[in-house]
């Protein structure tokens, strides 16, 4: 099916395209009309975005593992 679609858009694309003069190349409306749709999708996208990143909560740790260190004598818990 998606064969049918692209024959039948390039029957009627490419004698468009031949008519189009060749110095004279603008992107005209439907040039217009993506490139705001994109903008529209990308500040969408910045804004959701940000709203889950607001909802991380993290700590951030040290590269370098933590070695635990000695205790002293009489500060662990009392035995017996």
């Amino acid at each position: 099916m998606p064969d049918m679609s692209a024959s039948l858009a390039l029957t009627y694309l490419v004698p468009l395209a031949k008519e189009v003069d060749e110095d004279k190349v603008t992107p005209g409306v439907l040039g217009f009309i993506v490139f705001a749709v994109m903008a529209l999708a990308v500040w969408g996208l910045m804004k959701s975005m940000n709203r889950h990143m607001r909802k991380v909560d993290f700590e951030e740790t040290s590269k370098t593992p933590r070695t635990p260190q000695p205790a002293e004598k009489g500060t662990g818990p009392a035995k017996g």
